[in-house]
């Protein structure tokens, strides 16, 4: 509570700025005597704490009776199926024992969001927000969150009572799935894929809504809910496919070097048709990181491949096997090097839909997908047809291979490409050139230190064989026309005259 003097020293400055202040303005609004912050609606720090739990505990309990009401609902839909199950016949008692266990299961799995680790997530969560006031209460989502929300409502409402159902049954998994981050990605994975085979079952059984509509309505759902998911479930750290994004791309930078011809793919660069479709193909296979809805990745993946099939039928003038499609697969990859790609990878393989995964030909070309990056972590010289020094050499980078003569190259191909051939014959050589002249220079360093070593051992030869002798040094002799004491026979020293001329 505020004492007198700071109360006094509050009226002054307010008074000083001409504006008058009403004590009971000041205080909480709950009236507990402390200061009211206007930015928790004039709650003091102990009290917009107090409302906010209570506020959450009645939200938790809203969601337990949505829940326990929706289970309950389940249970007796399955109860009056086995009972209408019964009066069939018993031919059709293989059939109907699948659809006994497929709905066991699904019971099993909606009991499975309501266990106690959910509880034990959501108190934990609360004890958490009860340390400090999380700032997510006023926080605004992101745009492109905000757009599939808006999309997702439009499209339910066209459905009147089965879409209302679908809202129900996602705002309840996004809740749940919100208190279960500390499970592992496989477990989340699990969890999503269920919710989609009970989603779309509500659907078909209860609603009765046709196939068609079913699968438009299951790939507005993913959509909805994997946007909301993906910064939680897309590379967490509590794996490792940020390592194996890492091996991949530098895998892929050791095999620049491989050639389509060493991969035998049937697709001519040259042609400025089938150039462009190349080009296409590898900006489809890089996009597929920027989506966030695994239907989305699937698509860019299509994309991609039929760039591929369109590429090798104006090279064949005839229609690609899939024969052809696997190693122009491949090609792509090393050429494009897609940024996170096993995060990709298993980002889909985790919580795409499994209708679309399984069957059509988006699990086709995911399919070819995976089985070219299997090959290219696995490749070896045998692989290329090439001999194991051949190929470590380009994996070293101490060679390339041998670019096609432009000699070869048919009369209707440009100019700047035949250049092109010939400067990359001349840095050929330049480099070969330069290696051995780095293995010469090499050489030469080492014969020259051999030749130092040799004459250093001669010169300590010699001298340890004929030993320098120092002699003392002897005593300068006199001048001439110095005065010689020690000498008397030795003439006087000559004396300058003056001639008068």
């Amino acid at each position: 509570p505020f004492s007198s003097s700071s109360r006094r020293k509050m009226n002054l400055k307010s008074e000083r700025r001409g504006i008058h202040v009403d004590q009971s303005e000041l205080l909480c609004k709950k009236g507990c005597g402390y200061y009211g912050n206007p930015a928790w609606q004039g709650f003091c720090s102990k009290c917009w704490r107090e409302e906010y739990h209570k506020a959450r505990q009645k939200q938790i309990q809203e969601d337990w009776e949505l829940a326990e009401r929706l289970q309950r609902e389940e249970e007796e839909a399955y109860a009056s199926s086995q009972s209408t199950q019964g009066a069939q016949s018993l031919t059709f008692s293989k059939f109907e024992e699948k659809k006994t266990n497929e709905k066991t299961r699904k019971v099993t799995t909606v009991k499975k969001f309501f266990t106690a680790s959910s509880r034990a997530g959501a108190k934990k969560a609360e004890i958490q927000e009860a340390k400090a006031p999380s700032p997510s209460i006023h926080r605004q989502a992101s745009i492109e969150t905000d757009r599939v929300s808006k999309e997702f409502i439009e499209f339910i409402r066209t459905y009147q009572k089965p879409g209302q159902d679908i809202y129900k049954q996602c705002k309840l998994f996004l809740d749940t799935m919100s208190h279960k981050r500390d499970l592992s990605i496989e477990e989340q994975s699990e969890c999503a894929q269920d919710f989609y085979q009970n989603v779309a079952d509500r659907l078909q059984t209860r609603w009765k809504v046709p196939p068609e509509k079913v699968e438009k309505a299951m790939d507005e759902v993913e959509k909805y809910i994997m946007t909301r998911q993906y910064k939680y479930v897309f590379c967490p750290e509590t794996t490792d496919d940020e390592k194996k994004d890492l091996a991949v791309q530098k895998r892929i930078r050791a095999l620049h070097w491989v050639t389509p011809q060493m991969l035998c793919v049937p697709v001519s660069e040259e042609i400025p048709e089938v150039s462009d479709m190349v080009v296409k193909a590898i900006t489809d296979i890089i996009e597929m990181d920027s989506k966030r809805v695994p239907r989305d990745k699937l698509a860019c993946i299509t994309k991609c491949s039929k760039h591929i099939f369109n590429a090798i039928k104006i090279t064949k003038n005839e229609p690609a096997s899939a024969d052809d499609f696997l190693p122009t697969l491949i090609y792509i990859v090393l050429k494009g090097n897609p940024p996170r790609l096993q995060s990709n990878i298993q980002y889909i393989t985790r919580f795409c839909n499994p209708s679309r995964l399984m069957t059509g030909e988006d699990g086709y070309y995911f399919t070819n997908l995976c089985c070219a990056v299997a090959f290219i972590e696995k490749l070896d010289a045998q692989s290329l047809n090439l001999s194991q020094e051949d190929f470590d050499r380009f994996m070293t980078g101490q060679t390339s291979p041998k670019k096609q003569e432009s000699d070869s190259f048919s009369p209707d191909v440009c100019l700047g490409v035949k250049q092109m051939c010939k400067s990359l014959d001349l840095l050929s050589q330049l480099n070969e050139r330069q290696e051995r002249i780095v293995s010469e220079a090499k050489k030469l360093e080492k014969d020259l230190i051999d030749w130092t070593d040799g004459i250093t051992k001669e010169v300590e030869d010699i001298v340890e064989k004929y030993p320098l002798e120092i002699k003392p040094k002897s005593q300068a002799l006199a001048a001439i026309d110095s005065e010689n004491v020690e000498n008397d026979k030795l003439p006087p020293p000559l004396q300058p005259q003056v001639y008068a001329g």
